[in-house]
């Protein structure tokens, strides 16, 4: 018991450092009841973050993945990489999200969805381990498709759990420090895995994707240690009848509405990453730049997700218009300059460090929007907020990215230009957006 009541006290005075704040166990916007347990659950949902977060950057589709599908011989498949890996996992969560109300304790999808997306990245590792060509990148692609499935169910119950467990203002706080933590662990683990190496090999390919798997297990081990009390529960009907039915949001709540309207614009902050990297590749070795990159998407989840975090907690709609101004800038910079001067523009850190400023702009996006659909609803609404919003932007990241694949026709410069001015849009139709952080 003594050791209990010392580790609860460590806890306690580590949340106490990180709130940084004479009012530590600030309560706002949770049940009476969670706030005891505001401090150990702040640090198993952070833990099952950064370790999610690793996983990610570890199999990333702009980079790793597509890497992968080209050394085993399938490149033609590599364009279905992105969409799936975001659309997928965001088409299907209103009728999910109608699973996840009717349960008064939601932590569990997130662990079960977190096993789902482990055992999906396992299924990659045997594709291509025990399969060759467009069956290995079949395998993988397949194994994607599930992966975000099961990442549809982490995405809902996250944002309602968070909002259950983790008091507004410290909401923000919690997503920047996971994605500093997760940055930085990726910044060490890609400068051991791929410093002074050569191409990588598929049996470095295959450990590097059961890696992957090992960190989803504990993170969902992690997360049922999460201690949440029970919530709204909302009606059993018919689940496919519900999402339709919350469809109606979009018509009836005009704030809401704005929100993925502004969210739909700042697509263009994901969109536009690859084209850095194909414009890089027309220019470069790929096999020596691709290290380049991985730590330009690292570092800039670490040096720049705690910042946006703590700006979120102040007001998460100017975190927004702050990162698409940058990342509309960063786009349209491109864009001319390779227009006017050429893609050869002469410097070969040119396109990793307009990656590296364009991914500090997406943290920004990310983590803004995100903190700002869980302040701006209450109780049971944030899983239908969720949800409808996800799955109008995977329907929406579809249409984009085919209208951005037919622009890249006529040259992969356009799309930056065109991505920017999108870029551009969302950032007015985010300063439309009314405060909802300091409610």
């Amino acid at each position: 018991m003594a050791g209990n009541n010392r580790n609860r006290d460590t806890i306690d005075q580590l949340y106490r450092l990180i709130a940084n704040e004479e009012d530590a166990r600030v309560c706002k916007d949770i049940p009476a009841e969670a706030c005891q347990e505001v401090p150990r659950n702040f640090f198993l949902i952070l833990g099952s973050n950064v370790l999610t977060k690793l996983g990610d950057l570890l199999i990333s589709p702009k980079t790793v993945l597509a890497w992968l599908l080209s050394a085993i011989g399938a490149p033609a498949l590599v364009a279905w990489l992105v969409p799936i890996r975001e659309s997928g996992s965001m088409v299907p969560q209103m009728v999910i999200a109608a699973w996840v109300r009717r349960q008064a304790v939601r932590k569990w999808f997130w662990t079960l969805g977190s096993f789902g997306q482990a055992a999906s990245v396992v299924a990659m590792a045997a594709s291509v381990w025990f399969l060759e060509g467009y069956a290995a990148g079949s395998g993988v692609v397949a194994s994607l498709i599930v992966f975000s499935l099961a990442r549809g169910f982490c995405s809902v119950s996250m944002k309602d759990v968070q909002g259950k467990c983790i008091p507004k203002t410290r909401r923000g706080r919690l997503s920047g420090l996971a994605s500093t933590i997760g940055g930085s662990a990726t910044v060490v683990l890609t400068a051991l895995l791929f410093w002074d190496r050569g191409d990588p090999t598929i049996a470095f390919f295959t450990v590097l994707l059961l890696l992957a798997a090992a960190l989803w297990v504990i993170a969902g081990v992690l997360f049922a240690g999460v201690k949440e009390y029970e919530g709204e529960t909302g009606g059993g009907g018919n689940a496919m009848e519900e999402a339709l039915r919350s469809l109606s949001l979009l018509r009836d709540n005009v704030p809401f509405r704005n929100f993925v309207i502004t969210r739909a614009l700042l697509l263009s902050s994901a969109l536009a990453s690859p084209y850095f990297v194909v414009l890089a590749q027309k220019e470069s070795d790929i096999g020596w730049m691709l290290g380049f990159f991985l730590l330009a998407s690292s570092l800039a989840s670490s040096l720049s997700a705690s910042f946006w975090g703590w700006a979120a907690d102040t007001s998460s709609r100017k975190v927004m218009i702050r990162g698409a101004a940058i990342a509309s800038g960063v786009c349209l910079v491109v864009g001319t300059t390779a227009t006017i001067f050429g893609t050869g523009i002469g410097s070969v850190w040119f396109y990793p460090v307009a990656f590296f400023v364009l991914n500090v702009a997406h943290a920004g996006v990310r983590l803004g929007r995100k903190t700002y659909l869980v302040d701006m609803a209450g109780g049971n609404k944030r899983t239908d907020y969720t949800a409808v919003s996800n799955t109008v932007i995977g329907g929406l990241l579809l249409l984009v990215g085919g209208l951005t694949a037919l622009v890249s026709l006529v040259s992969d410069v356009a799309v930056i230009v065109v991505l920017g001015l999108m870029g551009f849009a969302g950032m007015l139709s985010a300063l439309r957006l009314k405060e909802v952080t300091s409610d």
